[in-house]
């Protein structure tokens, strides 16, 4: 096959599918019809002499093949649409863009409120789409664009741009009256979070959540797995669950300041282990420049340093 053969329309076509995993919804984005985009998959589909997709649950599933070309497909149409648009500018007063962002369920719950009432009064159109992808796949969406940006400690997302947005630790939160800190002799700290021997810790039993694999490990690392009474899903039911129970959850110091502050909780700072890290916003090197892309990530920073801020007051 020789690229001549190939019409830039069907690269196009080609990303959009591998992108949303349909050819709907790769329609929709196209402003094609149905048939039309199954028609042009067809042909590329025979030019390429391989599948490309094939049928999956709610959608279609990539071949090894299409795989192996998506990353050169979205850096080709990449490449050629910001040439194209080297002088345009992101108008977001008038912008009806789709921005697409990787957040932990934690992060949505305690960031995402307070983004949105942000960049809504000045960008009152825009879309956004917020989902956890797996790390191992964060990476890849970003290079497609997939995703925009993805946000969180993410040690493992390599080859992308990133800056630090805060810096952070994993605490314990219990409720306000749990007769373990009665117990307790240790004189508070400066914050009011007692000091606690990582001995006592043993006296706790604990809540945690699969998604969080850094408190599962602390756990670990500290010989309490024989503790762990409940393990969910998700994050946002353990606060009410900590707030009723004599469980403890370790979750980061940050969100948990928020959850204190409604004084049903308290904040317990053991030395726990690995318990420090870093919030990063992370992005392609290929949107370095894209004017869009460089708005949002903007904004975000900008949500962080106020967030930073609040938390030093408290």
């Amino acid at each position: 096959m020789h690229i001549k053969d190939v019409d830039l329309n069907l690269l196009r076509l080609f990303d959009a599918v591998y992108r949303t995993r349909s050819v709907s919804r790769a329609a929709q984005t196209l402003g094609l019809t149905q048939p039309a985009a199954s028609q042009g998959l067809t042909r590329l589909r025979l030019l390429i002499q391989d599948p490309l997709f094939t049928r999956a649950p709610g959608g279609v599933q990539p071949t090894a093949k299409a795989d192996r070309l998506s990353a050169a497909v979205a850096s080709a149409l990449t490449t050629l649409e910001l040439a194209l648009n080297e002088s345009a500018s992101f108008e977001p007063a008038v912008s009806a863009q789709t921005f697409r962002l990787h957040l932990s369920d934690i992060g949505e719950a305690r960031f995402l409120p307070a983004l949105i009432s942000a960049v809504r009064r000045q960008a009152p159109n825009i879309r956004v789409e917020s989902a956890p992808l797996p790390h191992d796949d964060i990476a890849a969406a970003l290079n497609s664009g997939r995703l925009d940006v993805a946000i969180g400690f993410l040690p493992t997302v390599q080859g992308t741009r990133q800056h630090a947005l805060l810096q952070d630790r994993y605490i314990v939160l219990l409720r306000k009256d749990h007769p373990w800190l009665s117990a307790s002799d240790a004189p508070p700290t400066a914050t009011g979070a007692p000091i606690t021997p990582l001995s006592r810790l043993r006296q706790l039993d604990y809540a945690a959540v699969r998604s969080h694999a850094e408190t599962l490990h602390i756990l670990q690392l500290l010989q309490l797995e024989d503790r762990l009474r409940l393990t969910a899903a998700h994050f946002l039911a353990l606060p009410d669950i900590v707030r009723d129970t004599d469980l403890a959850v370790l979750m980061p110091r940050n969100i948990a300041q928020g959850f204190a502050q409604s004084g049903d909780y308290v904040v317990v700072e053991p030395q726990l282990p690995l318990s420090d890290f870093t919030v990063s916003l992370h992005w392609s090197a290929r949107f370095e420049n894209d004017p869009a892309n460089r708005w949002l990530r903007a904004w975000v920073t900008r949500l962080f340093d106020a967030t930073l801020e609040r938390s030093t007051a408290l």
